[in-house]
């Protein structure tokens, strides 16, 4: 989540704080590492009843508003939630069993991740494959760790998965305050401080949140998505998660990989498609998954909406973003559209519109918030869920291959951030304490009216 924090927060905002992002990494790291040698000898000082009560407290805040998500956002909330309730449930259920099933479920995630890791970097073989590879066989080796019980006998596994995650945040951080000190300032947050666009809530203070997506009036940039079963030119066949995120096959066996988009009121309109239509069988797919020179092909640039829709069709879904850097946008269009090389999984229409919106939202959180941008801002990105959401499906499609499904999710992920929406766990805090106070208002109410009936029954009682 590094380079997102990066890319939304600007290279200045950043900068200002690389001292104070260093001293938390070294912070996390050096915890991190306690942490994880306390739990080897068998004797946890670590408290694990208090972490575990956090975590299932997290895991409910986050089931409470995983409906607010969208598509792939409430899935991955979901699990998420699900996830950390039942490991802190575990721990606090305090006995071997629950230790053992805990760690067993460490080490299935870490190995099933390992997997997809090293099966995607051999089979699609792109730019830094065997550094991810090693990386997958990384998680396999801490798989193995935890499935086996030496030597604390299952019961570290939640010091242990703490240690590793305080520990690589950490070096995360370090990396990124690394990073920011060498790299060129961002020039959107000194020539332009706040978005011209930026409406106010009736005084001099810009808008800093809003409460849902930009309405059809409002400037915005668009992503256009056409989902792999809805692009397909006959009817396909059900497979749920392959429709949604690869591809479709059709009841011939033709497979139809859906479509990407991008279009912005300044004229950009980003959409790659090849020369000569992908449309292959099962067998022959299989073979152009390799983002390797020989898979490349002629591409070409659509020249704007309109015209692809009326071609083609209209696009399944659409994501519009309020604020977006209309000039990173510019120039990275103007140095992109100079190749028009075409690779199924290198350079495609989803990696492509990937590419450009992050150019178009280089900075736009910080330049939001201006010369007020503090710390609050970065511990809000920090927690809000989307962030987490994003940074899980970049991960994939960078060590798959990007997807209309998975750029779907992913530019609904960036609109939250950049559109920053009321704060999630506010919002749930401020609703159940509205429906409390509701209820003790019909409470009082009630109990007054039982108070005045009594008193009417005593007075008709001494008239009688």
């Amino acid at each position: 989540m590094g380079h997102l924090v990066l890319l939304l927060l600007g290279v200045e905002y950043l900068r200002k704080r690389a001292r104070g992002l260093a001293i938390v990494g070294w912070i996390f790291l050096i915890a991190g590492v306690v942490i994880f040698i306390d739990a080897l000898d068998g004797v946890i000082h670590f408290p694990l009843k208090f972490f575990a009560a956090l975590l299932v407290l997290e895991g409910l805040a986050t089931l409470m508003i995983a409906k607010s998500g969208v598509g792939g956002q409430r899935v991955l909330r979901y699990t998420k939630g699900i996830m950390v309730v039942a490991a802190g449930a575990l721990v606090l259920a305090g006995q071997h069993h629950g230790h053992f099933v805990l760690s067993m479920i460490f080490g299935v995630l870490f190995l099933l991740d390992g997997l997809m890791q090293c099966s995607a970097a051999y089979v699609v073989r792109y730019e830094r494959w065997r550094y991810v590879f090693a990386s997958g066989v990384a998680e396999i080796l801490l798989a193995i760790f935890f499935f086996q019980p030496y030597p604390t006998y299952y019961v570290g596994t939640l010091p242990y998965a703490l240690g590793l995650f305080l520990a690589f945040s950490g070096l995360k951080l370090l990396a990124l305050a690394y990073r920011v000190r060498r790299l060129d300032s961002n020039p959107a947050l000194d020539e332009n401080p706040r978005p011209d666009f930026m409406p106010t809530r009736g005084s001099d203070a810009p808008q800093t949140e809003f409460d849902g997506p930009p309405l059809e009036s409002e400037r915005a940039l668009t992503v256009h998505v056409w989902t792999p079963s809805g692009s397909a030119k006959t009817k396909t066949r059900n497979y749920p998660v392959l429709d949604r995120y690869i591809a479709a096959v059709d009841i011939n066996g033709v497979v139809s990989t859906g479509h990407a988009a991008m279009e912005s009121p300044e004229g950009v309109y980003i959409s790659l498609y090849p020369a000569q239509e992908i449309d292959h069988s099962p067998e022959q797919f299989g073979t152009l998954l390799r983002a390797t020179p020989d898979n490349n092909v002629p591409g070409v640039f659509q020249p704007d909406y309109a015209t692809e829709s009326k071609a083609w069709c209209p696009s399944t879904m659409q994501v519009r973003i309020r604020n977006y850097d209309a000039a990173k946008l510019q120039a990275f269009w103007d140095e992109y559209r100079k190749t028009t090389t075409y690779n199924l999984t290198h350079r495609n229409c989803s990696s492509s519109v990937s590419n450009g919106l992050e150019a178009a939202l280089d900075g736009v959180v910080g330049r939001l918030h201006g010369s007020e941008a503090g710390w609050r801002v970065l511990l809000r990105l920090l927690l809000t869920p989307e962030l987490w959401v994003a940074g899980q499906i970049r991960k994939r499609a960078l060590t798959m291959a990007w997807t209309p499904g998975l750029t779907l999710d992913y530019a609904r992920a960036l609109s939250m951030l950049a559109d920053p929406r009321p704060f999630g766990w506010w919002k749930v805090s401020q609703r159940a304490l509205r429906q409390m106070a509701s209820l003790r208002a019909g409470w009082r109410k009630q109990d007054r009216e039982a108070v005045a009936r009594q008193s009417g029954d005593a007075s008709s009682q001494s008239a009688q």
